[in-house]
This record gives C-alpha cells, sequence and structure tokens, in this order.
C-alpha cells in the first residue's frame, strides 16, 4: 500500500493512540504455560551501536535467550542526541533494528519517550509507521500492558518535570499534544490513578523515564515526588522502573514497599557522580548494562547485569513475605 493511499488510516490509527482519550490504551501478553513472565529492561541506547551500545546489545541477546524472555522494556531516551528527525530517518534502523538483532530480542519492544526523545519529533516514535519498519517496536506516550500475572503502567514523565519548560528553554522540545501542560498532567495522573486503582493483578510495576529516586548523576526528580509519588504510594505499587541515570540501580523505600530500579546503561555512561540516598541503597553501578525480571504469582526475581553479561546484584521479592515485613515495620513507627 503506498503511503499517500495509507495516510487516512495510519491518521485514524495515530488518533486513537491520542492522550485525549478517556483512559490509558491498553493492551495484552500472555504468559507462558508454566504461568512465568521473563523480561529484559534497558535504557539510554540509542547512538548507533556506539558506547558499547552493541556490546550490551549482545549480552542481552545471550540472557535473553537463556531466559526465555517474553518481551523487552525500553525506559526511554531512545534516540541520541536529539531523538528522530522523523517517520524516515535512517537513525530508527541504525540504533534499534541494526543493533538488537539476536534471535531472542526478536519480541515486542514496549517503549516510552525519555527527553532526548522529546528534542525531535516526538510524534514520529509514536507512528504505526514505525511497526511497519520493525514489527517489533511499540512507543506510546502513556499505556498499560496487562500480562495476567502483573500489569505494567508506562507513564510519559518527561512533561512532568518542570525544568524542561523554563523560558529560554536550555534545548527546543516537541510539545505537540502535550500543551496545555496543566491538563495533559491532570489527565495522566487521574487516568493513572483510576487505572492502578482498578488493577487486581499481583504485581503492579510502573515505568517511566526519569527516576523517583536515584544515587546517579541526575539524582531524584523531585518533581516526581508531588505528583507522582503519592499516586504510587496510594496503589500498592511494588516496582518503579525507569533509566535516565546511565548506571544500574536498586533503591528500596524506607517508607512504603517500592522498589526503585534504574536501568539506563544501554550505551554511553560512566558519569563518575553519586548522589548519596535518603533510602537504602541496595546496589550502584556507574557503568553500562540493563536488567531483567522474572516473575510468577508469587515472587519476582530482578538481575542486573553489566556489559558482559556478569552478573552485579540479584534480589527475590517474595510477595507475601515482603508486604508481612513492611507493614510491620510501618507499625512500629
Amino acid at each position: 500500500m503506498a503511503l499517500a493511499a495509507a495516510l487516512p488510516l495510519i491518521l485514524s490509527l495515530f488518533s486513537s493512540l491520542s492522550f485525549s482519550s478517556a483512559e490509558l490504551q491498553r493492551f495484552q501478553h500472555s504468559i507462558k504455560d508454566d504461568g512465568t513472565l521473563s523480561v529484559l529492561v534497558v535504557g539510554d541506547w540509542g547512538r548507533k551501536g556506539e558506547f558499547n551500545q552493541t556490546l550490551v546489545a549482545d549480552e542481552m541477546g545471550r540472557i535473553g535467550e537463556k531466559l526465555d524472555i517474553d518481551f523487552v522494556i525500553s525506559t526511554g531516551d531512545n534516540f541520541y542526541e536529539e531523538g528522530l528527525g522523523g517517520i524516515g530517518d535512517t537513525a530508527f534502523e541504525e540504533s534499534f533494528s541494526n543493533i538488537y538483532t539476536a534471535k531472542s530480542l526478536q519480541k515486542q519492544w514496549y517503549s516510552v519517550l525519555g527527553n532526548h526523545d522529546y528534542r525531535g519529533d516526538a510524534l514520529a516514535q509514536l507512528s504505526p509507521v514505525l511497526r511497519r519498519v520493525d514489527s517489533r517496536w511499540l512507543c506510546l506516550r502513556s499505556f498499560i500492558l496487562n500480562a495476567e500475572i502483573s500489569d505494567f503502567f508506562f507513564v510519559d514523565t518527561t512533561p512532568l518535570v518542570d525544568h524542561y519548560f523554563k523560558v529560554p528553554p536550555k534545548h527546543k522540545y516537541d510539545w505537540t499534544d502535550v500543551t496545555p501542560r496543566k491538563t495533559y498532567i491532570s489527565n495522566l495522573l487521574k487516568d493513572l490513578d483510576s487505572a492502578l486503582k482498578e488493577s487486581t493483578a499481583t504485581w503492579k510495576i510502573v515505568v517511566g523515564h526519569h527516576p523517583i529516586k536515584s544515587a546517579g548523576c541526575h539524582g531524584d526528580t523531585l518533581d516526581l515526588h508531588t505528583t507522582l509519588l503519592p499516586i504510587l504510594k496510594a496503589n500498592g505499587v511494588d516496582l518503579y522502573v525507569n533509566g535516565h541515570d546511565h548506571c544500574l540501580e536498586h533503591i528500596s523505600s524506607i517508607d512504603s514497599p517500592i522498589q526503585y530500579l534504574t536501568s539506563g546503561g544501554g550505551s554511553k555512561a560512566w558519569r563518575g557522580i553519586f548522589n548519596p540516598s535518603s533510602d537504602k541503597l541496595q546496589f550502584f553501578y556507574d557503568g553500562q548494562g540493563f536488567m531483567s525480571l522474572q516473575l510468577t504469582k508469587t515472587v519476582v526475581h530482578i538481575v542486573f547485569y553489566d556489559a558482559f553479561g556478569r552478573v552485579l546484584h540479584k534480589w527475590t521479592l517474595n510477595k507475601q513475605i515482603h508486604y508481612t515485613i513492611v507493614r510491620k515495620t510501618l507499625i512500629k513507627k
């Protein structure tokens, strides 16, 4: 089908993804027959193979085959430095299709936008046209993935950060369909809160680009402390997964069950900056790598790997034991 002939269909599909809808769009992903789910998480990667992106991709392929992964999550900053220039930008294939070539990575990729993605044509990454170029690609601003034992809530965090809206801004950002900002944020938070309340999945996992808690270069994103975090706490979220800081880290909240997981080591890293956390820092690695999540109905296994596929950190979260311990701790306080 020629692009001109397909344009009405494309525009119709794209308009259906607009955030003006009454609720977040939902997708379904089945778990394995044995009731398990395996996922890889990588962020801050799109550099046409440079800064060890290819090395990380190769190890993702190896680990992905070993774990028999079901899909991949990208935590944003998918294309550096200025996002995509349009739907025809060759950077899409040079940084994605031609890099993540392992057989195990030929699964669906669920992605959010990062701040660098907003510096380019943000709508390009959301376009159904890119799915025709590479069927693995699915990127929306905010959406929900229902995977039976777990619900994944993908949140567009860049518009929540005041820094990017300073006048004059340091960089140019594509705020198409985001302004008026207050309305956009209000709708996003309302829809997220409603969706979290309705969720009956064992595990609630929220994915965004910016960290809520981080010991890395950027540190905590304070704007998210006042907008996003109260909603996560009120609705029993188990994991908050992000990128933005080019490192790997695991922080346990001291006042809620939430585990904060940063997987932003997909390419350029080694910032050499460490910011002490007021919460419990379980693990921090200032380098390249990625993360895996293996889920059952009662347990989540979290593993961080470096660019050579070596295991750096393991953590197991048992639903019943975890919440019993947290409740006892909060009662004592």
